[in-house]
């Protein structure tokens, strides 16, 4: 592992093995590998502060062993905790280098798969799906997240890298595909350039919106939000908007109901406690809401799982 001081701002997705602290057990080399880059990395049961060098690429980081309790922040601010397990993704778009530790709690060796897209291969998926509002497209920074629909595509990905020649034209489907699930599924819109004029540091927005990730529940005002940003609710919710794309409100509706969908799917809570367990006391409220962001009624989305 390289020591902390000959770690640089930046790297390549190609060079960002280098600074995992881990073993890289698998890379993909070769003709296959073009369009889309994917390592699988063996990592030790504890780490100690580990700083990450920015890449250019936004990547997915999935975990395919073992369960930990792993931190992250950038530069100087509050560390971020998740439990992560296997099938826990982080969604990373890239731009700022920041630090991260963690420590084994369960499960198997700590393993990983890091998979870079492209840059011209996400814009050619982002004019698919979004026409002219491609250029507003953003991918979303997510952590510690699980897409059952996107495991199966990781899944026949990792089955190419560990093969011994992996086919091109195979790999090239799958990281089309990657890419389009990632514009369809995990994208926010900022009509202004987000590098032109300053928004919220990516720290405090992470613990923003981490923080109405695990509080579904509760009542989320803007007065609170803009109190755990130490700002004025005017400049919170300008500068939120300018890094989201959305206001706090709209990006609270798509955490509640991505966490409804997620219920609909994996459990046999009513219709009733799910709308309870992600905020909405009237139903028929949430009914509605569900039904305007997903053009079905829960239990009719539930019927189709």
């Amino acid at each position: 592992m390289a020591s902390p001081r000959s770690i640089p701002a930046s790297t390549s997705a190609e060079a960002f093995e280098r600074y995992v602290g881990g073993q890289c057990v698998r890379v993909g080399r070769g003709p296959a590998w073009q369009e889309i880059q994917a390592m699988i990395l063996a990592l030790p049961g504890t780490s100690e502060t580990l700083p990450l060098p920015a890449v250019s690429e936004p990547f997915l980081a999935w975990t395919i062993a073992g369960e930990v309790e792993f931190q992250e922040r950038e530069g100087d601010g509050p560390w971020i905790a998740h439990h992560i397990r296997k099938g826990s993704y982080f969604l990373t778009t890239g731009g700022a280098p920041y630090e991260c530790r963690w420590r084994k709690v369960a499960g198997e060796e700590f393993q990983a798969m890091a998979v870079f897209i492209e840059l011209p291969l996400l814009q050619r998926a982002l004019a698919e799906v979004h026409g002219e509002n491609a250029p507003h497209a953003r991918l979303r920074d997510l952590s510690a997240f699980r897409d059952e629909e996107l495991d199966g595509l990781m899944q026949r990905l990792h089955g190419e890298l560990i093969r011994r020649e992996a086919s091109p034209l195979y790999v090239q489907g799958l990281a089309q595909a990657i890419a389009i699930h990632l514009a369809r599924h995990y994208v926010d819109f900022a009509r202004e350039n987000r590098s032109a004029s300053p928004s919220l540091p990516g720290f405090k927005l992470k613990q923003v919106t981490d923080w109405m990730a695990a509080n579904l529940a509760d009542e989320c005002n803007l007065d609170g939000l803009a109190a755990r940003a130490k700002l004025s609710k005017f400049h919170f919710l300008r500068l939120f908007k300018r890094a989201m794309g959305v206001s706090p409100a709209r990006h609270l509706i798509r955490l509640r109901m991505d966490a409804a969908r997620r219920l609909l799917r994996e459990t046999d809570q009513s219709v009733v406690a799910i709308a309870v367990a992600v905020g909405y006391a009237n139903p028929s409220h949430f009914a509605q809401l569900f039904r305007r962001e997903t053009g079905l009624s829960p239990s009719d989305y539930r019927r189709r799982r």
